[in-house]
C-alpha cells in the first residue's frame, strides 16, 4: 500500500488534535494535583449529608477542589491543621454520627515544582540522547531528527489532551502523570525505531528501490506487528480506566492516551517526516 502518498493528510489529522490542545494549554493551562499547588487533602466517608449541605456547612473553609460521590467526600483546602481538620469533621456530624476519616495530609508545592523541573530537562536530554543515538546508529541526522519530532508530537498531544480534560471534566496533573509521559515517550521512540530500521535492512536488499517505495513497504511489514503489540496495551490500559480505582485512573488515562499517540506516529508522523526530509534533500 501507498502509505505516503497521504502523508500530508497524515500531517493535517495531526494539526486537528495538537492545535485544540495547544490552544488550552496556553488559555487554560494544566490542572495540578496537591502535588504542585500544595495545601490540604481531606478524605472522609459514611457521611449523611447533601452535596449543597455539605458545601454550606463549609461555606467558611477555603475550598480549592470539591468531590463528593456515596458518601464518599475528598476536600483539596489551603493548608489546614490537624485541629481545624477535627473541625470540619464535627461540622459534618449529623445526630452524633462522625463521619469516617480515611486520609489527611498536608503537602507544599516545593516537591511539585522541584519534580516539574527535573522532568523538563530530563525531556531535554533525554531527546538529545536519542537524537544522538538514533543519528548515530542510522549514520544519518535525519533519522535523528524525525523520531524527536514525533516523540515531542506525542508530547503534546498527552499535554494537550490532559489540559482539555483537566478544564472540562477536571482531571488533574499529578506525579503520576509525570511518570506516564515519560513512560509513553519511551514507547514512541521505540516504536519508531523498529520502522526505521526496517527502512534501512529494506535499503540493502534493494538497493534501487527509492526513499518513497522502501518507507511505504516497511510501513507495511512493520505494520501488524505494531498493532498487535499496541492493542494488547491498548486493552490492558482501557479495562483499567474503566473498571480501576480513582487513584490510578489518571494514570491510566495518561498512558492509554500516550499508547495510541504514539502507535499513530511512529508509521503516520515519524516516517513521513523522513520522507519529506529525502524529497527536499534530492531537490537539493
Amino acid at each position: 500500500m501507498n502509505w505516503m502518498k497521504y502523508r500530508f493528510l497524515y500531517f493535517g489529522i495531526s494539526l486537528l488534535v495538537i492545535i485544540p490542545g495547544v490552544f488550552s494549554l496556553l488559555r487554560f493551562g494544566l490542572n495540578p494535583s496537591i502535588e504542585f499547588t500544595g495545601g490540604s487533602v481531606l478524605e472522609l466517608e459514611q457521611i449523611n449529608l447533601t452535596g449543597n449541605e455539605i458545601k454550606d456547612r463549609l461555606k467558611d473553609n477555603e475550598i480549592i477542589d470539591f468531590k463528593y460521590t456515596n458518601q464518599n467526600l475528598k476536600l483539596h483546602l489551603k493548608p489546614i491543621t490537624q485541629k481545624q481538620a477535627d473541625t470540619i469533621i464535627n461540622l459534618l456530624t449529623v445526630n452524633d454520627q462522625k463521619p469516617k476519616l480515611i486520609n489527611f495530609e498536608t503537602v507544599g508545592p516545593v516537591l511539585g515544582q522541584e519534580t516539574l523541573q527535573k522532568t523538563i530537562v530530563g525531556i531535554i536530554i533525554a531527546a538529545l540522547l536519542i537524537l544522538f543515538f538514533v543519528a548515530q546508529a542510522f549514520k544519518e541526522i535525519k533519522y535523528g531528527a524525525c523520531a524527536v519530532i514525533a516523540m515531542f508530537h506525542d508530547s503534546l498531544v498527552l499535554l494537550g489532551s490532559f489540559s482539555l480534560l483537566g478544564h472540562f471534566f477536571n482531571l488533574q496533573t499529578d506525579l503520576l502523570f509525570v511518570t506516564a509521559v515519560l513512560t509513553s515517550l519511551s514507547f514512541s521512540v521505540h516504536d519508531t525505531i523498529v520502522v526505521y530500521d526496517r527502512i534501512r535492512e529494506l535499503s540493502r536488499l534493494h538497493p534501487n528501490l527509492n526513499f518513497e517505495s522502501l518507507a511505504n513497504r516497511a510501513t507495511t511489514e512493520t505494520m501488524v506487528r505494531s498493532l498487535n503489540n499496541s492493542l494488547t496495551i491498548i486493552l490492558m490500559l482501557l479495562s483499567l480506566v474503566l473498571m480501576g480505582g480513582q487513584t490510578i485512573r489518571g494514570f491510566a488515562i495518561a498512558l492509554l492516551i500516550g499508547t495510541i499517540s504514539g502507535t499513530y506516529s511512529s508509521p503516520f508522523t515519524a516516517v513521513p517526516l523522513l520522507t519529506v526530509w529525502e524529497k527536499i534533500a534530492n531537490k537539493k
